[in-house]
């Protein structure tokens, strides 16, 4: 087997190594660095660009062990005989191209399991976690190297993800339910920066690459959808209000008179409202409502019947609701628009560019709207033309969204409380052009009460399954439309 480790920290790559040196069954290290080093231990590749396609492919092409074990070397890793022993048995068992496992994070002297998630047909995030430690299946990566997307360009930075996503095409993605080695942590990560490094300007680069990429392994699989097939969109009058912004809201004491505030001294030429659907609150935020809905016949107070929804069961509230507008938007309970004319701003996107949802941009900010990093979050990866297509490969659309209502109703939310905006808005975008406003619309308030600020592994884990499982169904019906269309 050969070793290869990425290394991006010279005394953590030298510890790795140092370990592996001790197992017999790695017959070969291979460092690459952007710095050339001179060692008798190990095999040094200098370049700039590590995951280019021109180091993978020359890796792969020159191999001559069975396996490639491929390691992160932004943490040091811990690997032992029996961590080998066992990625191979699965490889020979499951005939698996790429395959990766669970591991512990050791801590002060602490372990701590930190389980991955199974690859499915819509793993296709490029952010995808397969932990520090992979194993690939040198046969099957030589056999189909003709079929990377790197046969028709160059790739600085998107050659490991096409490699996976080729080796996904024909051969499994196999995870190992078990915690195979260990990974020695020295500080908590800033997972707030890593959650937006797609969207930060820095990486448009980057991103530009992964796309391509990603669009090549949407037309291999029968699963890309051309711009010319979206359907016009035919706007009704017959609606008493234009616009309804909605507030799905549970226990928000503290903000939910803010958010409604900020809809009402919204100025705009057409008539609007403010649906807020109040999902069984404990904690004050009823009665707070109550007090603005006497003093304003805007704002209509929904509770459900229902005790069991989420978000996206709130918002089929909302949405069915006799009185909810032409357009329907949004805005959480924790937010607030930037300014007085965001809603008029969105309405007119829609007629503008005839499309059946938009979404804006927000600039995240902390409880007193003191702008945090990484601010502005405006998602300028998105075009016209592969917008649709690429939105299969990121992990959020965007926000506010807002949809032509008689066509939300037609979709409907899937009633849950994470991805119900990202599943409509893939449901949209594979029929209907969605419009963008790329000028912060709303501020997000980060703080302690937010629903995502602070997630278990096993609550990241469960949220990112879910949203894989929305983009394997869409695949799917992409797929189905296209041998339809032909």
């Amino acid at each position: 087997m050969t070793a290869l480790i990425f290394s991006f920290n010279y005394d953590l790559s030298q510890q790795i190594v140092n370990s592996l040196k001790s197992l017999a069954s790695i017959e070969k290290i291979i460092v690459i660095d952007k710095n050339k080093i001179d060692s008798n231990n190990y095999t040094s590749v200098q370049t700039d660009y590590p995951f280019g396609n021109q180091i993978i492919r020359q890796i792969i092409e020159t191999a001559s062990t069975t396996y490639l074990l491929f390691l992160n070397g932004n943490r040091r890793i811990e690997i032992t005989e029996d961590t080998i022993a066992k990625f191979i048995s699965k490889a020979e068992q499951s005939d698996s191209g790429w395959i990766y496992s669970d591991y512990y994070e050791k801590q002060k002297d602490k372990f701590f399991l930190h389980q991955l998630i199974d690859y499915q047909q819509g793993s296709v995030r490029d952010d995808f976690d397969f932990g520090y430690c992979c194993l690939i299946n040198t046969g099957i990566a030589k056999r189909f190297l003709q079929n990377l997307y790197v046969q028709q360009t160059v790739l600085r930075y998107s050659g490991l993800y096409d490699l996976r996503l080729t080796l996904s095409r024909y051969a499994k993605v196999t995870r190992i339910p078990e915690p195979l080695y260990s990974v020695i942590l020295s500080s908590d990560e800033d997972e707030v920066n890593k959650l937006f490094d797609y969207v930060d300007p820095r990486n448009r680069e980057v991103q530009i690459e992964m796309e391509k990429v990603f669009t090549h392994h949407l037309e291999e699989i029968n699963s890309f959808i051309p711009f010319r097939n979206k359907k016009p969109v035919n706007f009704s009058s017959s609606f008493l209000y234009e616009a309804s912004v909605v507030i799905p809201v549970r226990n928000r004491v503290n903000t939910i008179s803010d958010a409604i505030k900020s809809v009402l001294n919204q100025k705009a030429n057409f008539n609007f409202n403010v649906i807020v659907v109040d999902n069984y609150s404990e904690d004050g935020t009823t009665e707070k409502i109550k007090s603005i809905t006497v003093k304003d016949d805007r704002v209509i107070h929904i509770i459900p019947e229902r005790t069991d929804l989420g978000i996206g069961g709130c918002w089929n509230e909302a949405i069915f609701h006799s009185e909810c507008g032409k357009f329907a938007v949004q805005l959480d309970s924790d937010d607030l628009y930037s300014s007085e004319n965001s809603l008029q701003k969105i309405v007119n996107k829609f007629y503008d560019e005839n499309c059946a949802m938009v979404i804006g941009s927000y600039k995240l900010t902390d409880f007193k709207l003191n702008e945090i990093p990484p601010g502005l979050i405006d998602h300028r990866e998105w075009t016209d033309e592969n917008g649709h297509n690429n939105a299969l490969r990121i992990n959020g659309l965007g926000a506010p969204r807002a949809f032509y209502t008689p066509i939300i109703k037609e979709i409907k939310f899937p009633n849950v409380s994470y991805g119900e905006d990202y599943a409509v808005g893939l449901a949209v975008s594979r029929q209907y052009k969605i419009g963008r406003i790329y000028e912060p619309i709303y501020l997000c308030r980060r703080w302690e009460g937010n629903t995502d600020a602070s997630l278990t592994i096993e609550k990241m884990n469960a949220n990112n399954f879910y949203k894989d499982s929305l983009r394997t169904k869409e695949i799917q019906l992409r797929q189905a439309i296209n041998r339809k269309a032909h």
